[in-house]
């Protein structure tokens, strides 16, 4: 497997560290492929115009960040803008004091394509849009770039643009401010263009302020900001982008709000943006949130604390054991044991090449480690994913950094004999059976 050292030293780092990497994830993805198909399905839906909604429910550890991280690779390589962030004490759905638009703020930071995947691409995007509008009318007209009548040829495709967002509720401000930017880029006005700039990204504080700089008495505030968000997916797929993905993670910190009512104030929110999903009120727009089975199924703090949410989002009476990978909320069910084995495979392959050493682990050492792993008590119930990994990268570190350590006698010390002792010599389970060598 050829991966490029740069990658290999993030992707160990990032997975012994618990936290998921951004790049590099198809060296180490395993399993999951259901779950990944029926969130393409929806990518393929926004592409067409419409909109979408789904939760991803799991424990700590389960993959909900991964997951998240690998669909937002693959829309990002499909001309897909994708906005992100996590929910924080200081960053909610709605606020009293201004913790809705923090979110806001740091999804437009978090704005990425395929040529900008770290962020911060909301320029790149509106200077990518004028300039890929003017360099359509050099080709149609067949007038060249200093030509006097370019100019005005290519205000009327923008204003084509521009008036299709006046529809859209705060559509005609949006239009307004997208015209005040292409009038600074052509005019060359660095400062106006990031005084526009400012604005879009939420961070104007008061009208006054706004009034002042810009000539406009309108700002996005905590009520309205994802009203924004829709109409940036409208714009974004006029400026020839395929649509907008949203991901918001940590759910959990709505439901660690103490107070009920602003709990529920959250909820509402989340209510309206999967009502306007669903009901066609908006397009080209896609958005994901990741929370807990606590979050989400708490009925006295979670998600499903709000009836209109519990009832529309709530398991039905024939899914059972059975997954229905269609319904809104997508629970992640743990890797399978062999599919664990193939991810440690794939790390030991990686962690060999990144330091330039022949591994020493075997197949029968990683079936070992996986059994020992699994062999814990509640193991079964309770060990993620990211526990087992940050694991089994410590195991290559060690034996890496001392040549003379044999697996088997590392496995076999007293800090995994907690583990071990659990299964027992004679008392390996069927599902471990066919891993016999």
């Amino acid at each position: 497997m050829a991966i490029p050292k740069r990658i290999a030293q993030t992707l160990i780092n990032s997975l012994k560290g618990g936290v998921v990497p951004r790049v590099g994830l198809p060296y180490v993805t395993v399993g999951r492929k259901d779950e990944i198909d029926a969130l393409l399905r929806d990518v393929e839906m926004i592409e067409e115009g419409g909109a979408t909604f789904r939760f991803l429910m799991g424990k700590y550890g389960s993959g909900k960040s991964f997951l998240l991280q690998t669909i937002r690779n693959y829309v990002m390589a499909n001309n897909f803008v994708v906005v992100d962030a996590d929910l924080s004490p200081e960053r909610r759905l709605q606020g009293t004091r201004g913790q809705g638009l923090a979110t806001y703020r740091e999804l437009i930071r978090n704005m990425s394509t395929k040529t900008k995947p770290e962020g911060g691409a909301l320029s790149l995007i509106l200077d990518r849009w004028i300039s890929n509008i003017q360099q359509k009318t050099i080709e149609e007209t067949g007038l060249s770039a200093d030509d006097p009548e370019l100019l005005p040829a290519a205000e009327k495709k923008i204003n084509e643009v521009i008036f299709s967002l006046n529809e859209l509720v705060h559509g005609f401000d949006f239009a307004k401010l997208l015209s005040m930017y292409y009038r600074s880029y052509r005019e060359g006005d660095e400062e106006k263009k990031a005084k526009v700039l400012k604005w879009f990204r939420g961070e104007y504080g008061t009208k006054t302020e706004a009034k002042e700089e810009l000539g406009v008495g309108i700002i996005i505030t905590d009520d309205d900001w994802y009203e924004y968000l829709k109409i940036f997916a409208f714009f974004l797929r006029q400026a020839g982008y395929s649509g907008l993905l949203i991901l918001i993670d940590e759910l959990v910190n709505i439901y660690k709000i103490p107070n009920s009512i602003t709990r529920q104030y959250n909820y509402e929110k989340i209510l309206t943006m999967y009502n306007d999903a669903l009901q066609g009120k908006a397009s080209y727009l896609g958005v994901i949130m990741c929370g807990t089975p606590q979050s989400m199924e708490d009925p006295r703090r979670g998600v499903y604390s709000y009836e209109a949410l519990r009832s529309r989002l709530a398991q039905g009476h024939f899914s059972g054991e059975h997954k229905d990978l269609l319904a809104p909320v997508i629970r992640l069910v743990p890797l399978t044991n062999e599919e664990m084995l193939v991810l440690t495979e794939k790390l030991t392959d990686i962690h060999s090449r990144l330091y330039d050493y022949e591994p020493t682990i075997t197949e029968k050492d990683r079936v070992d480690f996986i059994r020992i792993e699994f062999g814990r008590i509640g193991a079964d119930t309770h060990i993620t994913p990211r526990e087992v990994t940050r694991d089994f990268i410590e195991v290559l570190d060690i034996v890496m950094q001392n040549p003379e350590i044999k697996v088997a006698s590392l496995l076999g010390s007293d800090s995994f004999s907690f583990a071990k002792d659990e299964i027992g010599e004679e008392e390996v389970s069927e599902e471990f059976a066919e891993f016999e060598l």
